[in-house]
């Protein structure tokens, strides 16, 4: 069965998944920094995406494999496997676009998305209909499920790894394994058994679409995914970070090779720190530690002075800042609050925490690392690296005192 499939045809289904899975995983990398009704609009667009890009795969798939001459494809059961992949992969990406996600949640989400490509699969695969019987072999089914569910896992954990461009294309292609993988594995342990003349009546009566209507639609559906490809390549103002002489350069386009972008009016608008003169010879000049964060409400972009602020943490392309009450969405980058806070009063005691000095109350080793706690009326704890504590020890004094 799986010898006589057209290469070309192939090869197209593979790069139409990882197409999806780019622009879905895209889409689902801004729904943490996104509030309200346009964080379930990108959600609801993320999952339609990937469930496109699986659907499509798949039928891409079909058409290139050697399927009976007189075989029709049920419509029902057809758009019944897109809409539970839809489901299944929208919940999926919920769980692991909202919050920190935890190991046990991102396995979950893993066995949600694989078993979402899995039914799909099979689902579509009983849709067709003619003069034969399918039969599959058993340890090609099973061994077609952890495909998915494996491949899944490595795809968001690439997502869920790295804040850059590289993250989506390392995703995408995980997604893309994910679904062809477990296609063609279950194509493998596939077979039409002929059946006796007359035994196909089970398709009379019922909407079918021959396999030209449906390379029609698949068609279609390939510039859709191709369209939303191209479209998440224009770059997101929010997502720029600026560079030390004013231009920005957006994640995406630097992780693909691109040139720094010239600063967007709203951007031009926003008020900037000046430069501070510089402290020797050979020195580069550094910017003056910014007085006021911005941070995002429903009604519009807020300002909070530096000196309230317990801790930012990393949120996707984003970040939250804790005033020692709640955390809000600021819309600059971790490492860009890095460069923007006074150093003397803040340090980085993680790949994704800052936290002011002055409001510490506690520390703790825990593990390999610690954690500290910050005042405020709801004090909160962040982690620090192993590699970091001697420095936030030094920090604080507590070097000297052992010593």
């Amino acid at each position: 069965m799986f010898e006589g499939h057209d290469p070309a045809l192939v090869a197209l289904s593979v790069v139409v998944a990882i197409l999806g899975g780019y622009t879905g995983f895209g889409l689902a990398a801004r729904i943490r920094g996104t509030p309200g009704v346009s964080r379930r609009l990108l959600l609801a667009g993320a999952a339609s995406f990937l469930a496109i890009g699986i659907w499509t795969m798949h039928f891409v798939g079909m058409l290139a494999a050697p399927i009976p001459a007189d075989a029709v494809y049920l419509v029902l059961p057809t758009l019944v496997s897109f809409l539970i992949c839809a489901l299944v992969v929208g919940i999926s990406l919920s769980f692991v676009s909202i919050g920190e996600p935890s190991q046990r949640r991102v396995i979950w989400s893993a066995v949600l998305l694989g078993a979402g490509i899995f039914s799909m699969h099979y689902v579509g695969i009983h849709g067709l209909a003619g003069h034969f019987a399918i039969a599959h072999d058993g340890a090609m089914v099973v061994l077609s499920a952890v495909v998915a569910i494996v491949a899944a896992y490595g795809g968001l954990r690439a997502f869920l790894a790295r804040q850059d461009g590289i993250r989506l294309i390392a995703s995408s292609i995980a997604f893309g394994i994910a679904v062809s993988g477990m296609h063609y594995t279950a194509m493998y342990g596939m077979h039409f058994v002929p059946l006796a003349d007359g035994s196909h009546q089970h398709a009379a009566g019922r909407l079918a679409a021959s396999q030209q209507s449906l390379s029609v639609v698949v068609a279609v559906l390939c510039f859709v995914i191709a369209a939303g490809f191209l479209l998440s390549l224009v770059p997101d103002p929010r997502r720029q970070t600026p560079t030390a002489a004013g231009a920005t350069i957006d994640p995406m386009a630097e992780a693909s090779g691109g040139a720094a972008q010239p600063p967007s009016p709203a951007s031009a608008a926003l008020p900037r720190p000046m430069a501070a003169p510089l402290g020797g010879l050979g020195q580069p000049p550094r910017a003056a530690p910014a007085p006021r964060l911005p941070v995002e409400g429903a009604d519009g972009t807020h300002f909070i002075d530096t000196t309230e602020v317990r801790s930012v943490r990393a949120d996707a392309h984003y970040t939250r800042v804790h005033d020692g009450t709640r955390e809000r969405m600021c819309p600059w980058s971790i490492s860009e609050a890095e460069a923007q806070l006074d150093p003397s009063l803040f340090v980085r005691v993680h790949r994704s925490h800052i936290v002011a000095i002055p409001h510490i109350t506690f520390v703790r080793k825990e593990g390999d690392g610690a954690v500290i706690e910050l005042d405020g009326p709801s004090p909160h704890r962040v982690p620090v690296s192993r590699a970091k504590i001697a420095e936030v020890k030094a920090r604080l004094g507590l070097a000297r005192r052992q010593a």
